[in-house]
């Protein structure tokens, strides 16, 4: 029971790789507050945990800095604490190229998957420094440290959130917080199933996953693996760090 006492928040909890986090946090004694834009997505998370689960289902737009603030808000209001943010929630841009890429989507991923990282983490913060303990696990991508995971947009947030991650651990490592990421590379989730129809195949993500070590996708729960790993104590000498759960994607 790795996790027994904490209270652990994931958002983009409803389905993929934030769905993984909250069972996996769970199942090792964590009380878990599941946030995702769809209010049903987060509850039926939590509902299938069981009637007697530590739990609770927030909605939320990440990208909106006062929902972030309302929801941590909240949990320290009813738990009172937070021991560890995964700020999880993500969208993709269809591997858009920057001339193709509208004002409108530009501001959306970025808003998204940069934006929901900081305005998260910022909200946590004060009451992480507090306590004098926390742990920050943002998600960020193979898309952070090379071009072709995503397009213009998505590879800009995501380079954005490592070095968001880099920063945080720096400033606040002394208060006792540990900031790390996740950088995910081909993951079977529902954001990324239609890649593998027909209609939505992309042949340079199905040449790059044949071609890595693993041949193959990963799974969500491979991510919820790092991220425990990261959210307890056997991580408490890591700050700052990055870690590549790709099949070997970034290898060459």
């Amino acid at each position: 029971m790795k996790l027994d006492g904490r209270v652990a928040v994931v958002t983009g909890a409803g389905s993929g790789m934030g769905r993984a986090m909250i069972e996996e946090f769970h199942a090792e004694g964590a009380t878990v507050v599941a946030v995702d834009i769809r209010q049903d997505a987060a509850q039926a998370t939590i509902d299938d945990l069981g009637g007697n689960s530590r739990g609770l289902a927030l909605a939320a737009d990440v990208s909106d800095e006062a929902d972030a603030e309302r929801v941590v808000g909240e949990v320290v209001s009813q738990f009172g604490r937070l021991d560890v943010l995964c700020n999880n929630a993500g969208v993709l841009d269809d591997y858009t190229t920057a001339l193709d890429t509208t004002t409108e989507l530009w501001n959306r991923v970025i808003g998204v998957n940069l934006g929901g990282a900081f305005f998260f983490s910022r909200a946590a913060l004060p009451q992480m420094i507090s306590q004098g303990k926390g742990a920050i696990i943002n998600t960020a991508s193979i898309s952070a440290f090379v071009a072709g995971g995503g397009g213009a947009a998505y590879t800009a947030s995501k380079h954005g959130v490592l070095g968001l991650t880099k920063q945080l651990a720096f400033d606040y490592g002394k208060h006792g917080i540990r900031a790390n990421a996740i950088c995910p590379g081909a993951i079977h989730t529902g954001m990324t199933g239609h890649l593998l129809t027909p209609e939505g195949a992309n042949p340079h993500v199905d040449a790059a996953v044949a071609a890595t070590p693993a041949g193959r996708w990963g799974t969500p729960q491979e991510i919820a693996h790092m991220a425990l790993f990261l959210a307890s104590d056997d991580a408490a000498f890591i700050h700052g760090a990055a870690f590549t759960v790709d099949g070997g994607w970034v290898l060459p």
